[in-house]
């Protein structure tokens, strides 16, 4: 069987940089074992597969290791490539997913706005024991909790030094740990805050731009700057730029992509 298969680099607006995602467009479900199988194979921070179904879609997502239960850099893939691919000029597109709900894409010339479900993050009152020796580092201003740990730091040079001990990480009781802080002007003045994440458990060792752990930093950070509308980087290798907005019981998180690759793959 030979299936249609895109790479794109997610929350950029160049080549190697942002996240990149392969997007794999399917007539209908590949049994599980084979979707895993193929996404090992790609050996990225996620595959995206998507079907039709009337006039949106059913999505699903897989790590190199297990299925998740929300992706933001390959929901923006998956739409980036329909619009402007597979459906040139669709301005809207309706994701039906297993565990996140309906996710709305909207495309605005070259930015994607992904309405995905706020996920405000709660004080972590018993945090692993491990995980700050798994992190290093200064000690963080806070440490709350939802999916992730979500560890503040006081600054963005903080952040950007961390060199976790990925072995202890992958022991933590939480799906990855995301750390964040203000954004400063020592690099990445012009931005509301920063973060990076460490998925090592889920084969993903540090992600480079994470939109779904965006659910839970923006109504963080909106509540601590007092604004409902901010800009945020990742400060990982590749690196990446988010527009995020905190919309009651929502998060619109904004972005641009760009294709690397178009291809086929055998299975």
């Amino acid at each position: 069987m030979r299936l249609p298969i895109y790479q794109v680099d997610a929350f950029t607006d160049r080549v190697f940089a942002g996240n990149p995602a392969a997007v794999v467009p399917l007539e209908s479900w590949l049994p599980d074992p084979q979707l895993q199988a193929i996404a090992a194979e790609n050996n990225l921070a996620e595959t995206a597969f998507f079907i039709r179904n009337g006039e949106g879609y059913e999505l699903r997502w897989f790590t190199p290791a297990v299925e998740v239960d929300l992706c933001g850099h390959a929901t923006l893939a998956t739409a980036f490539v329909i619009a402007t691919i597979l459906e040139p000029g669709r301005g809207r597109m309706d994701f039906a997913t297993r565990q996140a709900g309906t996710l709305t894409v909207t495309r605005d010339g070259d930015r994607y706005t992904l309405d995905f479900p706020n996920r405000p993050p709660q004080p972590a009152e018993t945090p692993d024991p491990t995980l700050l020796a798994a992190l290093g580092g200064p000690a963080p201003v806070a440490i709350l909790s939802g999916r992730d740990y979500l560890v503040v730091y006081e600054s963005a040079d903080a952040v950007r030094a961390l060199a976790p001990d990925m072995a202890l990480l992958s022991k933590l009781d939480k799906w990855a740990v995301c750390v964040t802080a203000p954004g400063d002007a020592s690099g990445e003045g012009g931005v509301d805050f920063v973060s990076r994440l460490f998925a090592p458990a889920q084969g993903i060792p540090e992600d480079p731009v994470t939109g779904s752990t965006h659910c839970m930093l923006t109504p963080y950070w909106a509540e601590r700057l007092g604004k409902t509308v901010l800009t945020a980087r990742q400060v990982s290798a590749r690196g990446g730029e988010l527009l995020c907005e905190l919309a009651g019981d929502r998060v619109k998180i904004g972005g641009q992509a760009v294709l690397y690759l178009e291809g086929s793959i055998l299975v």
